[in-house]
C-alpha cells in the first residue's frame, strides 16, 4: 500500500468512527471553534488534573472528514498525556502543516507518529488546512481558560 493510500484510510477511518466524540465528565477546560466559510464546528472538552496530566479529553463537533479526523486524531493522541509534552505534539503538529516539517517527537509512537502525519496532505490544499487545525488552535484555547 501506497503511503498516500495509507493516510487517506486512516483519515477515512477517523471521520467514520472517530475516537472520543461526545462530552467527557468532568471536564474543566473548553473551548469551541467554528469555521464559517466551510461549516465545520468543534467543541474541545478536556479534564486537566493537578499534575497536569490530561487525564480525560473529548470532542463534539460537525464538518468535514479532515475536520472530524483531526479532532478524533488530538483527541487519541493526547489523552493521558502530561501537559507540557501535548503542546509540544501540538506545535510539532502545527509546524507539519505551516512548514512541511516533520514530526520528530520521542515520546510518540512510529503508529502514533504515522496517524497524526496522515493529515500532513492537506499542505498541497491551502483551503484545507483550517479543517485540520482548528481542533489543534481549539485544544490551545480551551487549556488558556476553565470552565
Amino acid at each position: 500500500m501506497e503511503l498516500k493510500e495509507l493516510y487517506q484510510e486512516i483519515i477515512l477511518d477517523h471521520a467514520k468512527n472517530p475516537r472520543n466524540k461526545g462530552r467527557c465528565e468532568g471536564y474543566n477546560h473548553d473551548a469551541k471553534a467554528h469555521n464559517p466559510l466551510c461549516g465545520d464546528k468543534v467543541h474541545i472538552y478536556l479534564k486537566l488534573e493537578k499534575d497536569k496530566n490530561i487525564s480525560d479529553l473529548s470532542f463534539e463537533g460537525e464538518g468535514c472528514a479532515i475536520s472530524l479526523a483531526s479532532a478524533s486524531i488530538l483527541t487519541d493522541t493526547l489523552k493521558g498525556r502530561d501537559l507540557q509534552i501535548s503542546k509540544k505534539i501540538t506545535d510539532d503538529f502545527l509546524n507539519m502543516l505551516k512548514n512541511k516539517s516533520k514530526i520528530t517527537l520521542n515520546s510518540l509512537s512510529d503508529n502514533q507518529i504515522t496517524t497524526i502525519s496522515s493529515l500532513s496532505g492537506v499542505q498541497e490544499f491551502p483551503m484545507r488546512i483550517k479543517c485540520a487545525t482548528m481542533a489543534w488552535h481549539t485544544l490551545l484555547s480551551a487549556l488558556e481558560k476553565k470552565v
